[in-house]
């Protein structure tokens, strides 16, 4: 499945619209893509000039620090806290981001229907192609390695950010890594 501009642009504007997110994507520069995360964190530039979404990026907070509402780490501190997951899981990781408390509930919220909302997380994940793989600092083990279970109610995370909770989704390609990250402070 290819992706358009526009299709992508709507989907993630539409899914993430009332979170607190930083959705953007950055080039892949680096064999260690935790790098390219680095300077997504940073506000490197869409290579493909599309928009993203970044409630934080005019927080007088970001004058202090630029990667602001992240926490400027070294590369192995974010690498040993994601884990890496299979697309399904990816897939279910960006519906369950839709708001706070990371699960599939927050899809109740939508007119559409839950299929409908599928098609639009596959759509922002087609832009990365079908040999993406997929990393996260959620931990909601399933049966399988490399599978979340969001069925639970219990799961745990690995904060990135200043917040008391912060969850998201990395997707990296050849050429491009990708960032969907949600933020809350409850």
């Amino acid at each position: 499945m290819s992706v358009d501009q526009t299709s992508w642009e709507a989907a993630v504007r539409h899914l993430y619209e009332d979170a607190y997110p930083y959705d953007a994507t950055g080039p892949r520069r680096h064999e260690d893509w935790v790098l390219d995360v680095l300077a997504l964190m940073a506000r490197v530039p869409d290579p493909r000039g599309w928009a993203g979404l970044d409630d934080a990026a005019q927080n007088p907070e970001r004058e202090a620090s630029p990667t602001y509402p992240f926490v400027a780490h070294p590369p192995e501190y974010i690498a040993r806290r994601l884990q890496e997951i299979d697309q399904d899981s990816a897939e279910n990781l960006l519906l369950a981001l839709t708001d706070d408390r990371c699960t599939l509930s927050n899809l109740r919220r939508f007119t559409e229907s839950e299929e409908e909302l599928r098609a639009m997380a596959r759509t922002v994940l087609a832009r990365y192609g079908d040999e993406a793989n997929y990393h996260t600092n959620v931990s909601k083990p399933g049966s399988e390695p490399g599978t979340l279970d969001f069925t639970t109610p219990n799961w745990g995370y690995s904060p990135l950010s200043v917040y008391s909770e912060d969850c998201g989704l990395i997707v990296v390609s050849d050429t491009e890594v990708g960032m969907f990250w949600n933020f809350s402070d409850y």
